[in-house]
């Protein structure tokens, strides 16, 4: 059996009997040099990380495009470091799920270094923040990473006492990201790009925005020195590029573990932290991917470009992002999360054969985005959305599941469906014509009451304001609520700005999700016989 570590890569033959390829450089160098002279370090040490970015460093390592990897810290579940990246020698397993079903096996073994955002790893982390080498620092860290004010626009705590104890005594990430930063600054003010590349609008923004309010509460408090917020502002000096990213990758799977088993590889084996972190030795990942970064990087950049990454200006960026987030793909996403969850579905793959939810992911997409899709020119809308609906979210052997895309919806509302609805209006369009976007919007306020379409309850994923939303609908009972008991519990959700990036009742589609809800809580299969009625001709 194969294991993954360094002293078993050294049977190349064996590597090759089972189909999986190895790196084809003399990874001892890398690794050498890498710590010595860093150029790229990546927080977020998780699975998109590993099947994407460092992947691509990989390819362009044994492509003797680069000559040094990256250096992979973590800091919010320090137990990947532990149980994955350090029993395994920092190598991974990419595992490529395409959708005629064959398979690709590489061993990733770009990151040179794993490191911990502890206080046990923070003076390797300033060595590596003040090394003249560093390009770029990028970041998979989830949109609630960047947060630094809870919902109503108050300090978190936590961030509220790394204001008051400065750079030497931060103990949140951000603070301790603000502070590494800083010794750079202190070091001679050397140049650096910070690139978001999470999957969220304007990452680049909220990463900026988070480290700036950090520090410019740091310097009126005359805890830093005062030139560094001008530093921070100087983008010949700092730069938070934005990005947009796009690579379906599910947790681990059984049925990937259990083929590369009969190929001969052994450690195959799921680690669910405390922190819910479902990680393996191997990561599955369809094939395709995008990442488009806003080109702008004062102290230049790794050659990802020959990897396929694509460097460009910021409008493009935006616009690219607009066209997947808003139109081509998390719309569509979203949807099939909701109501797989409700129709007791466990895979995207399995929904995508359901006639009804078919028609909705057709509707919302071709229908209703399109119309106003926002075209970046690098990448076709059509090309796009075609690749998704009849390649990407049909693949059999992907693992992906509604309970994984339904993770935090109330934060992806305002991108994934109120910027078409502002689209609609700013074109002076009808919104009555939208019927999918209205129906998913209602479908979400139902998936919130816990119950699946046969009235059993289910596990609700994840959510930052869950506690917030699920009281306004404690007095809904399912068959026996009027839709003035309707409308007073999704009065307070839709007409939050916050959430849906317009009111929608002053939007014009209020009353229209109303409506759907009424009829999703009739009672038993109601959820199916009100999917039936919008998309069966």
């Amino acid at each position: 059996m194969l294991y993954l570590n360094d002293k078993a890569l050294a049977d190349k033959a064996a590597w090759a009997a089972a189909g999986i390829g190895i790196p084809a450089y003399d990874r001892a160098a890398m690794v050498e040099k890498t710590k010595k002279n860093p150029t790229w370090l990546h927080f977020g040490a998780g699975n998109l990380f590993r099947a994407f970015p460092a992947a691509v460093a990989d390819a362009l390592l044994s492509a003797g495009v680069l000559d040094t990897g990256v250096i992979a810290a973590e800091g919010f579940d320090y137990e990947i470091v532990d149980r994955i990246y350090a029993p395994h020698d920092n190598l991974s397993l990419a595992v490529t799920l395409m959708a005629d079903g064959s398979v690709g096996k590489q061993v990733v073994g770009s990151v040179a270094e794993a490191v911990k955002a502890d206080d046990a790893g923070l003076a390797r982390l300033a060595e590596i923040f003040t090394a003249p080498s560093l390009q770029m620092v990028s970041f998979t860290i989830t949109e609630k990473g960047y947060a630094v004010k809870k919902p109503d626009g108050t300090l978190f705590p936590a961030i509220e006492a790394d204001l008051a104890a400065g750079p030497e005594g931060a103990g949140t990430f951000l603070a301790r990201l603000t502070a590494l930063i800083y010794k750079r600054y202190l070091a001679g003010a050397l140049p650096l790009a910070l690139v978001s590349m999470d999957n969220c609008s304007h990452n680049g923004d909220k990463l900026m925005n988070a480290v700036k309010t950090i520090a410019s509460a740091w310097e009126e408090k005359n805890l830093v020195n005062s030139g560094f917020c001008a530093y921070l502002a100087d983008e010949t000096k700092i730069a938070f590029p934005i990005s947009m990213i796009d690579k379906i990758t599910p947790r681990p799977d059984a049925t990937v573990a259990k083929m590369l088993e009969d190929a001969g590889y052994a450690d195959t084996e799921t680690v669910v932290t405390s922190k819910n972190t479902y990680i393996a030795p191997f990561v599955n990942a369809e094939k395709p991917q995008y990442l488009v970064i806003e080109d702008k990087f004062p102290a230049g950049h790794p050659a990802l470009e020959k990897g396929g990454i694509i460097f460009t200006a910021r409008e493009t960026v935006d616009k690219t992002e607009k066209m997947k987030v808003c139109t081509c793909l998390n719309p569509l996403h979203t949807g099939l999360a909701v109501y797989g969850c409700l129709l007791g579905y466990t895979l995207i793959s399995a929904e995508m054969k359901d006639p009804e939810l078919a028609a909705m992911v057709d509707v919302i997409g071709y229908k209703e985005g399109l119309p106003v899709v926002v075209d970046p020119g690098i990448l076709s809308p059509q090309a796009f959305i075609d690749e998704v609906v009849k390649v990407r979210l049909p693949n059999p052997f992907m693992p992906d599941a509604p309970q994984r895309i339904a993770t935090d919806t109330s934060q992806k509302m305002s991108v994934r469906y109120g910027e078409t609805i502002k689209a609609y209006l700013a074109a002076g369009k009808d919104v009555g014509e939208l019927k999918a976007i209205p129906l998913v919007i209602a479908g979400w306020c139902r998936y919130l009451l816990g119950l699946d379409d046969n009235g059993e309850p289910f596990t609700i994923s994840s959510d930052p304001l869950l506690t917030e939303l699920q009281p306004y609908l404690s007095h809904i009972e399912m068959g026996k609520s009027c839709p003035k008991c309707v409308h007073k519990a999704l009065e307070p959700i839709l007409s939050n700005a916050n959430i849906f990036a317009v009111n929608l009742y002053e939007a014009g589609l209020g009353e229209t999700v109303e409506k759907y809800f009424h009829k999703l809580i009739a009672g038993p299969g109601a959820v199916r016989a009100a999917l039936r009625e919008a998309f069966t001709a």
